[in-house]
Parts: C-alpha cells; sequence; structure tokens
C-alpha cells in the first residue's frame, strides 16, 4: 500500500476523542481484572495508569502511549488490546494509556503549554513527566517496556532498541509480525540514525542526549530492554492499529 500523501510539514490525518478512547480503555481493563486509577497533576489534568499484577508471574511489563497529542494509533492499539484480553499469564502488566491528554483536542505533539513531553525525562519541566515519574517510582523493575508511538514522515513501520546489556532481543520478532499488516521502512537512515531491516539501536550513553525521552529515563532507572514502536501515520489509521497491536502480540507472545 502506497502512503496517502496527508501528511505535509506535520500530521494531517485522522483524529480522535482522546477521552472517549481513554474511558473505553478504562472500562475494559476494570472489566478484566486491571487496577485503574487516575492521577491529579499540576494544572488540572489526569494521568491514568493501570496494573494488573498476576499471582506467580515471572515478568514485568510495561507499556505505554500518548505522549504526543498527534500520534492517535497508540491510544487506540491499547484499548483494542484491552478488550481483547489477551494478554500472557505469567506477567505483571503496568500500562498508561496517555500519557498527554491535552495534546490531543488540538492534534499537536506538544502538552497544552507547547512541551514536548518526550523530550522532558531530564529537567522535568513539565507537571505530566513529574507525575509520572512519580508513578513509575513506585512500581518494581521491568523486564521489558514499550513505547508506543508513529512518525508523520516514515515510509513504514518502525523501532528503536535499547538493550546495552545484548539481552535476547525482540525486535525481529516484532518487525516479522508487524511486515504481514503494515509496510515495513527499509530505508538505511532513519530520523538521522542508521536502520537495518526497520530496526534502530541507538546510544544509550547518558550524555549523548541532553533531553531525554521517556524510554531513556526508562532505561536509565526502570529496566535495561525498551522498545519504541513507530507506526507510519501517512498511511490508513486501522494499519498503524493493526502494526502497533501485532508488535506487541509478538513480543510478549
Amino acid at each position: 500500500m502506497q502512503r496517502l500523501g496527508k501528511n505535509h510539514g506535520g500530521y494531517h490525518g485522522e483524529r480522535i476523542d482522546v477521552e472517549r478512547v481513554c474511558h473505553a480503555a478504562a472500562h475494559a481493563a476494570r472489566l478484566h481484572g486491571w487496577e485503574v486509577a487516575s492521577i491529579p497533576f499540576d494544572g488540572g489534568g489526569e494521568l491514568l495508569t493501570f496494573r494488573r499484577p498476576h499471582p506467580g508471574a515471572q515478568r514485568n511489563v510495561y507499556l505505554s502511549t500518548g505522549i504526543h497529542g498527534d500520534e492517535p494509533a497508540g491510544p487506540l492499539a491499547v484499548q483494542r488490546l484491552l478488550e481483547e484480553n489477551c494478554w500472557p499469564a505469567n506477567m505483571n502488566l503496568f500500562l498508561c494509556p496517555c500519557l498527554n491528554p491535552t495534546g490531543f483536542p488540538d492534534n499537536r505533539r506538544e502538552n497544552l503549554h507547547g512541551k514536548d513531553l518526550n523530550r522532558d525525562y531530564k529537567h522535568f519541566e513539565t507537571a505530566e513527566a513529574r507525575a509520572h515519574v512519580a508513578w513509575l517510582a513506585q512500581q518494581p523493575a521491568f523486564d521489558v517496556a514499550f513505547c508506543l508511538h508513529e512518525d508523520w514522515e516514515s515510509n513504514g513501520f518502525y523501532l528503536y532498541e535499547l538493550n546495552p546489556d545484548g539481552l535476547p532481543s525482540l525486535a525481529q520478532r516484532m518487525v516479522d509480525a508487524v511486515a504481514s499488516v503494515c509496510p515495513i521502512d527499509l530505508t538505511e537512515v532513519i530520523e538521522g540514525r542508521p536502520a537495518h531491516g526497520g530496526i534502530i539501536h541507538p546510544s544509550h550513553d547518558p550524555s549523548s542526549r541532553p533531553q531525554w525521552p521517556e524510554a531513556f529515563w526508562l532505561l536509565q532507572h526502570k529496566t535495561r530492554l525498551s522498545y519504541t514502536l513507530e507506526a507510519p501515520s501517512d498511511f490508513p489509521l486501522p494499519m498503524r492499529v493493526d502494526a502497533l497491536v501485532a508488535a506487541v502480540r509478538a513480543a510478549l507472545g
């Protein structure tokens, strides 16, 4: 399938009512036994969090999305995953379905105050990032973390893998699963970084990142294996949702 050609200078595709999506996700989570909590942050907003502890679980898995308000596929993918409830039984699950609730109404990457939350996990200038890490600090270490994103410029799906200790990789498994539902970006340089088959291994040196994304903070404080999944947002929204769902399912398999 070819790109739609809608995105010029930014994302101009389908939009969502993120409040309604989060309400549906929370309803599904409660229905299937998840713990749901709303954590207020300065400025009148709330951070929605889900937890599903499982007796005898062997792994702790974290997922987040919605940190950019012009990336609707992530919250929709999380809603579907919660509604279909096909999670492996041997995992404790921790999930944030929308980290930037004020960005979605205006279809903007940044929050209401013009701040890119995914560049604020070192200096914590935003109330959203501060509330998020305060919640994360109360959770156990994660065996793996997934941050669900979109890229309005991409030719196809790709992902970033942060794996400094050389743990068994889930990257190729995810790319292979996504390839059946969505094009893979096979270019050799993506976002200025070398890529191979839709997989990027960025630097994990703290000094190389003056502004930390969520995934980098997670790597320093909560996990040694982190994936940022990027759906191509110049393709139809259902395809992007399918891509993110397929990647998560393949990784957790």
